[in-house]
């Protein structure tokens, strides 16, 4: 069994398949650990799947986070509860210490780039070629390796061929008062930030925005900064006090929304490879570890000999899209309603009157309880 990516979909599934008794290799490109462009903030509907893997998240001191709040471009605020809830803990922790657990499980790190991945429908058996010229055979290959890479132009998936406009940034700041029971997103023209606390004393921000912002802003981030997303006062005030603990942000650009396919060429794909949720809607973490749910009992199945490749693959989507599909695609209409800063008023202004609608969707956006 083979997991290509390292990230929070492949080091769970690695768990679960490994406590099912399998033989697990995890490639993953660098070495634990890193940080990663992500909000860091995680619905608390994963945490019975967390502790079923023997991990649970408390050992990091996470932050409790129970209240939501949206700002307009102008800074008007709305505020609502989050009914489930969630914590915040940063990626450069939760990651290695999910990576940790799995080591001490038996799963095998392999930390190279992989080049490409093929299969031979003769002998049903993917071959995985990496770019230091090694060749990994596997039954079973899981995709897991996050929004955008290679792999993606030689699998010929649609999307990569699609230029996307969108960049992320992310940073870690110290920011005196700020609840930290709380998450924050901030509108601004073309794009959205997002506060929130993480371990120890400190938040992550990370905000989602265009190449047209930042050629705009003058083409450097503290320009885009300072002249876009500080027009919102509630940004400006953040990006004036906080106090950055790194000197360079996290940047990933062609972050792409459009629809994927949860199964290509035999991969099950997992995580951000299966599908995108908009930052806006702001679950991505728990879609990862829920994905890895999903895939590691049937992939088990048929590691056995119980399930059959096409009746796995037709499994898999079929719970995939069931779990998924609707919740990818309110995420693509709500963050249609934001961006242009007339609507993005309008909207704000008109759900803060409106709690029942925030918190509806917010459902829409955020699963249940798994494990």
């Amino acid at each position: 069994m083979l997991i290509v990516g390292g990230g929070l979909a492949g080091l769970a599934a690695a768990l679960d398949l490994a406590g099912r008794g399998h033989r697990v290799v995890v490639v993953e490109r660098r070495r634990y650990p890193f940080h990663r462009v992500c909000g860091e903030y995680v619905s608390n509907e994963v945490l019975p799947y967390l502790r079923r893997l023997g991990a649970d998240p408390a050992a990091l001191a996470p932050a409790a986070i129970g209240q939501f709040r949206l700002s307009s471009p102008a800074g008007r605020l709305l505020a609502s509860p989050l009914d489930l809830g969630g914590f915040g803990v940063s990626r450069y922790q939760l990651d290695d210490f999910l990576y940790q657990k799995a080591v001490s499980q038996g799963v095998e790190f392999i930390f190279a780039t992989v080049a490409d991945v093929t299969f031979d429908a003769a002998t049903d058996v993917h071959t995985v070629h990496l770019a230091d010229g090694r060749q990994l055979a596997a039954r079973l290959v899981l995709g897991t390796y996050g929004k955008r890479s290679a792999l993606d132009r030689q699998l010929g998936r649609p999307f990569f061929g699609q230029r996307s406009p969108y960049l992320g940034v992310k940073y870690h700041l110290r920011l005196p008062g700020f609840a930290r029971d709380v998450i924050e997103l901030h509108n601004f023209r073309d794009g959205y930030a997002g506060i929130s606390a993480i371990e120890a004393d400190k938040l992550c921000f990370c905000y989602l925005t265009t190449r047209a912002n930042l050629k705009a802003g003058g083409g450097t981030i503290a320009a885009l900064e300072g002249e876009v997303l500080a027009q919102n006062p509630r940004l400006a005030a953040i990006l004036t006090h906080a106090e950055r603990l790194y000197p360079q942000p996290e940047v990933i650009n062609e972050i792409s929304f459009a629809p994927k396919l949860p199964v290509e060429q035999h991969l099950l794909m997992v995580g951000d490879a299966a599908g995108l949720i908009t930052p806006l809607c702001g679950n991505g973490m728990a879609m990862a570890l829920h994905g890895a749910a999903l895939a590691a009992p049937l992939a088990s199945r048929f590691l056995r000999g119980e399930l059959p490749r096409p009746a796995l693959e037709a499994a898999y989507t079929q719970a995939w899209q069931r779990q998924f599909g609707a919740r990818l695609r309110v995420g693509r209409a709500v963050q249609g309603l934001f961006g242009g800063p007339v609507l993005s008023e309008l909207v704000v202004g008109s759900l803060r009157y409106w709690p029942a609608a925030v918190r509806a969707l917010m459902r829409r956006t955020h699963g249940t309880a798994f494990s």
